[in-house]
């Protein structure tokens, strides 16, 4: 009877195991390599013919990665357009991804990847992948992108609008966030690191040189005075300007490099969120050992950290679907 007993017991205890083990592995490298082996080379050379013709669209398509995985997790989920069959508002009307672009490109990938095996390869995968690619052809590193996700089939504005950390968030709002995503505070540091690359809207910042107190004229002291007067001239003219760009890392911002983190010491980081990460004393230890640092090797923990993000809260094995269209849910 004892020896029942622990066997019993055993099974269990195997079965759980099973259990989380498949919940841990449930992405791998060249998850398609029977299904349609050609995919990630597909999604490859259509990056590679198209990115260098539109360089900034690369910084656009690593945020929508960002965006998508803060959501319900890398699901493809920000994809998805308003159905006036179920009246939802779906992510990408939510006010942090109304700036969002490169969902057209992740159509037309889509598009010929579902020539070559329909059915097969999800659209969180391949905004997974032209993500890294994309990244990858400015001359940013390379990270490895584990496949195997599905998609989803809520999308939801108000969660949006609560699980995207928006640019004027302080260090305490943008530690709880990237915490219940799973990344801790040396993620934050590194991901945050992207905004290396890319442009801004004015609108994403104003309230620091024209109404940071609520008051009309007051400025963020935060802000170098110097960088801030240069804005206030040359780019965002008025509070109320809404369609000029500014590069969020000025004379660097087609180049991945350190020169982000070397900004952000100098008091000029464009966004109140890239203010906070001084404002931690573990943050910005993190940010002068970057510095101090090789490109090397952010470029290796920057990596990791991609890798990880990409893993947040997927779906798997027989939970959601595999998209016929990435902007719409299977009938």
């Amino acid at each position: 009877m004892a020896k029942f007993g622990c066997l019993g017991n055993f099974l269990v205890l195997c079965i759980l195991l099973g259990v989380l083990s498949s919940s841990h592995a449930q992405l791998q490298l060249n998850f398609y390599a029977k299904s349609c082996p050609k995919a990630e080379k597909i999604i490859q050379d259509y990056v590679q013919k198209h990115i260098p013709n539109a360089p900034s669209l690369a910084a656009a398509l690593l945020r929508l990665h960002f965006h998508d995985c803060f959501v319900r997790g890398c699901d493809g989920s920000v994809l998805l357009n308003f159905t006036s069959s179920t009246k939802n508002q779906t992510e990408k009307v939510a006010v942090p991804n109304q700036t969002l672009r490169g969902f057209s490109f992740i159509d037309g990938v889509k598009k010929i990847v579902e020539a070559e095996c329909p059915g097969v390869v999800s659209c969180a995968d391949i905004v997974a992948l032209v993500a890294r690619d994309s990244v990858v052809v400015t001359g940013a590193p390379f990270w490895n992108v584990p496949t195997g996700r599905r998609d989803g089939t809520i999308s939801n504005a108000s969660e949006a609008s609560e699980n995207i950390p928006p640019p004027t968030s302080n260090f305490s709002s943008l530690q709880t966030s990237f915490a219940s995503k799973g990344l801790d505070l040396k993620d934050l540091v590194l991901l945050t690191g992207a905004h290396t690359i890319g442009i801004s809207h004015c609108s994403s910042f104003s309230t620091r040189l024209y109404n940071f107190t609520g008051v009309l004229g007051t400025q963020d002291p935060s802000l170098d005075s110097e960088y801030a007067a240069n804005l206030k001239v040359k780019k965002c003219k008025s509070i109320n300007d809404n369609t000029t760009i500014v590069e969020m890392d000025p004379g660097s911002f087609r180049t991945f490099d350190l020169s982000y983190f070397k900004l952000l010491l100098k008091r000029r980081g464009l966004f109140q969120s890239d203010a906070a990460l001084t404002t931690s004393a573990t943050t910005k230890l993190y940010i002068n050992q970057l510095v101090q640092g090789s490109l090397k090797q952010f470029y290796a923990e920057f990596a990791q950290a991609m890798e990880k993000m990409s893993r947040i809260e997927v779906k798997t094995g027989s939970a959601g679907e595999i998209r016929k269209q990435c902007a719409v849910v299977n009938s």
